[in-house]
C-alpha cells in the first residue's frame, strides 16, 4: 500500500508528498504530532496536520532565522528561543561561541522528546550545556523578564492552536520589556501568497511596528512550505540589518568560518529585497491588515 501526506496550502491547493514509513503518530496535550519518512525530503514532523521541518529543507529556515540577526549584531550573548522544539534553532546559535546562554521554551515537552528520538540532525545541540530547556507556554514566560537577552527568537508554529498567543501585541511588547537596549527580535512571519497566511503575515508585522522603533522583513524560499515563499520579521531597537552591516561587518562574520548552505553576507542584503506585491501588503492601512 502506497503511503502520502498531504498538506492543505489553500481551499484549492494540495501538497503531497510520498511517505515510505510512519516512525511515530500520536496526540499530545496539545496536538496531534506525526513524523514520516520520504525518500525526496528524508524524515519530516507535522503538527496537526501542517509541515515544521524537514531534514532536505531545513537549513533553509534555520539559517535565515538566526545568522542574519547573528550576523547584525556580533555581541549577542543572551538568546531566548521560544519554540523551536525540533532544536534547529538552537544548532545554529551553538556555533557560536560569543553566544553564552540560551533559554529554549516550548509548550510541547512531546515535540522535544520525537524531535529528539527520530530527528537528532536538527536536535543534535539540545544538550549543549548553553541551552536551558523550559516546558512552559512562551507568552506568560517573557512577561516579566526585563532586559534579561540580547536576541529572541520567536519559532513558533503558525498563529492558531498552542502558537496563538506569540502574534499578539502583548506579546511583542513583552518581548521589548525583555530585550537589552541593542536587542533584536526575529519571528517567524508566515506566507505572504496564500491570503490566510497573508493576513497573519500582515497582523505580526503591524503588532510589531507598532512597539518597536526599526522593522523589517525578510525572505526566504523554503520549498515545503506553503507557497514555498516565506518571510522573517527583524526588529530592533538599535540595529538597521542593513545600514549596519557595511563591510567591516561583513568581514567579521565571514571571519568567523561558519559553514552555512543557504545563509551568506551576500545574501543578507538581498533578503531584504522584497517583491511589489509583499511591499504593498505590509503597507495596507490597519482596517485591511485586520479584516
Amino acid at each position: 500500500m502506497k503511503l502520502s501526506y498531504t498538506e492543505k496550502h489553500s481551499k484549492d491547493v494540495r501538497f503531497t508528498i510520498r511517505v515510505t514509513k510512519q516512525l511515530f503518530s500520536k496526540h499530545s496535550k496539545f496536538q496531534q504530532i506525526d513524523v514520516m519518512e520520504s525518500k525526496e525530503f528524508g524524515r519530516f514532523l507535522t503538527l496537526d496536520g501542517l509541515m515544521m521541518v524537514t531534514e532536505k529543507d531545513e537549513f533553509i529556515y534555520h539559517d535565515m532565522i538566526v545568522h542574519v540577526a547573528m550576523a547584525t549584531n556580533p555581541n549577542i550573548h543572551r538568546v531566548l528561543v521560544i519554540g523551536g522544539g525540533d532544536g534547529g534553532t538552537v544548532r545554529e546559535l551553538c556555533r557560536y561561541d560569543s553566544v553564552q546562554h540560551i533559554d529554549m521554551v516550548e509548550i510541547d515537552k512531546m515535540v522535544v522528546d520525537v524531535s529528539k528520538k527520530y530527528l537528532k540532525q536538527t536536535s543534535c545541540k539540545l544538550s549543549d550545556p548553553r541551552v536551558h530547556l523550559t516546558i512552559a507556554d512562551g507568552l506568560p514566560f517573557v512577561r516579566n523578564k526585563n532586559d534579561a537577552y540580547d536576541l529572541i527568537i520567536v519559532d513558533s508554529t503558525d498563529p492558531f492552536g498552542p502558537g496563538e498567543g506569540l502574534f499578539t501585541k502583548e506579546f511583542y511588547g513583552n518581548c521589548y520589556t525583555a530585550l537589552s537596549e541593542d536587542g533584536i527580535l526575529i519571528n517567524q512571519h508566515e506566507s505572504p501568497y496564500y491570503e490566510k497566511y497573508a493576513q497573519s503575515m500582515k497582523r505580526a508585522h503591524r503588532r510589531i511596528a507598532e512597539t518597536f522603533p526599526l522593522c523589517r522583513v525578510y525572505q526566504a524560499h523554503i520549498p515545503t512550505y506553503p507557497s514555498g515563499h516565506w518571510l522573517f520579521g527583524f526588529a530592533s531597537k538599535k540595529f538597521d540589518p542593513i545600514l549596519d552591516f557595511g563591510p567591516e561587518k561583513q568581514a567579521q562574520w565571514n571571519a568567523l568560518g561558519l559553514d552555512t548552505r543557504y545563509y551568506n553576507t551576500d545574501l543578507h542584503i538581498g533578503a531584504f529585497a522584497l517583491p511589489t506585491y509583499v511591499k504593498r501588503l505590509l503597507e495596507e492601512p490597519e482596517q485591511e491588515a485586520t479584516r
